[in-house]
């Protein structure tokens, strides 16, 4: 078996770049691509939202996604990612459980939440810009 120290950097990594894949999947190609910015700001306008908070979690669900991808302030997006998928969370709560009730359940936003708040507590992992800093400047943190 692998040594947990050699490994789980990049089951970290793992973690972020799905996360970021799935985010920059459904922001862009099923808010815009699918429903459009208008039919998105509509929708969200539709279940008692301010319509531009639809133009705002789509915007930060791309540029979350990207973020996450490339690694870059990986605990600050997590974290910042949070509040948009508890309120999907809540949205989906009176739908029931799983995710494939009519209107969607709250399973799997709220699974989303938990791996979004374990991201931000393990950090980048492997192959990430976070991590990219010179020795000198991470050491100078460090001291």
């Amino acid at each position: 078996m692998p040594e947990t120290q050699t490994t789980a950097p990049y089951a970290v990594a793992l973690l972020r770049i799905s996360q970021g894949i799935m985010l920059l999947a459904h922001g862009a190609v099923l808010k815009l691509g699918t429903f459009g910015l208008a039919g998105t700001m509509g929708y969200f306008g539709s279940i008692g939202y301010p319509p531009v908070l639809g133009a705002i979690v789509t915007f930060a669900e791309i540029l979350g996604g990207l973020a996450l991808i490339a690694g870059f302030a990986t605990r600050w997006v997590s974290l910042a990612l949070i509040p948009i998928l508890l309120g999907a969370t809540l949205q989906h709560a009176g739908n029931g459980w799983l995710f494939n009730v009519t209107g969607g359940g709250w399973e799997y936003p709220a699974f989303w939440t938990v791996t979004l708040l374990v991201q931000a507590g393990l950090g980048a992992g492997a192959w990430a810009l976070d991590g990219a800093r010179p020795v000198a400047k991470r050491a100078a943190l460090a001291a």
